[in-house]
C-alpha cells in the first residue's frame, strides 16, 4: 500500500509520542536517552502514528512503532515501518533489527525473520530495549537493507 506519508522528527519528551506508546504498552522510560530519533507519521494533517529508530553504524534498532487505534487496519503499520528502514538505509544502515513480544506476525510479512538472540551484535544486544526494557520473551527479529 503505497501511502505518502508526512514525517515530523519529534524529541523523545514529545507528550503525544509517550502517550501512543504508553497506551499501547510499549516502553518509554529511554525515549529521552541520546541516539533516539522519534517521528510522527500523519496523512492530511490528521496523526497516525509514530516510529523510533536507533543507529548503531550499519545495524539500526527499529522501535517504538504505533499506529493511534482508530487509524489501525488501513496498512499504516507497513507504510510506517517501510518509512522508518528507508531513513534508516539512507544513513547507512545494512541491517535493521526490532524486539516484539505480540507483532512478530507483522513484522514476518515485511520481511524480517527471527533469531536468536546471541546471533544479534553486541551493539543491539546493549540497548536498554533488549538488555533491560523488552522481557526475556519478546522476539528478536533482523531484516537486511540492501545497498
Amino acid at each position: 500500500m503505497g501511502f505518502d506519508l508526512n514525517q515530523q522528527a519529534l524529541e523523545g519528551h514529545d507528550d503525544r509520542l509517550r502517550s501512543a506508546l504508553a497506551g499501547a504498552g510499549l516502553p518509554v522510560d529511554d525515549l529521552t536517552d541520546a541516539g533516539r530519533s522519534f517521528y510522527r507519521f500523519s496523512r492530511g494533517g490528521e496523526t497516525i502514528g509514530f516510529g523510533g529508530l536507533e543507529l548503531y553504524g550499519e545495524t539500526v534498532l527499529l522501535r517504538s512503532i504505533v499506529v493511534l487505534s482508530d487509524q489501525q487496519g488501513f496498512g499504516f503499520g507497513h507504510a510506517i515501518t517501510l518509512c522508518l528502514l528507508d531513513r534508516a538505509q539512507r544513513k547507512g544502515a545494512t541491517a535493521a533489527y526490532l524486539l516484539t513480544e505480540t507483532a512478530a506476525p507483522f513484522f514476518r510479512s515485511l520481511g524480517f525473520r527471527p533469531i536468536a538472540r546471541d546471533e544479534a551484535p553486541a551493539e543491539i544486544l546493549t540497548t536498554r530495549q533488549a538488555a533491560s526494557l523488552c522481557p526475556a520473551s519478546a522476539a528478536l527479529m533482523v531484516r537486511g537493507l540492501p545497498a
